[in-house]
């Protein structure tokens, strides 16, 4: 996972919630660089019982969370 992350949401799996558009990549951006070729944006939904076992709400929670594309790892 990337420092970007949250790093309570590393190694869980996600489903894809929708394609938000493509952005300068923040990283770059942060290096004083153009972050240029803009990369997918992506809002991916967690289920809360999965993030957190002890989780007390009810089944259906989510958690959505916006990620690079470069982020992301197949499931």
């Amino acid at each position: 996972g990337h420092i970007r992350t949250p790093h309570y949401i590393r190694g869980h799996a996600g489903v894809i919630e929708r394609w938000c558009g493509n952005f300068p990549v923040p990283e770059e951006l942060a290096q004083m660089r153009s972050g240029l070729p803009a990369q997918p944006l992506y809002r991916v939904r967690f289920a809360q019982r999965e993030v957190w076992p002890d989780y007390r709400g009810r089944d259906d929670d989510v958690v959505e969370i916006e990620i690079f594309q470069h982020w992301l790892l197949p499931a």
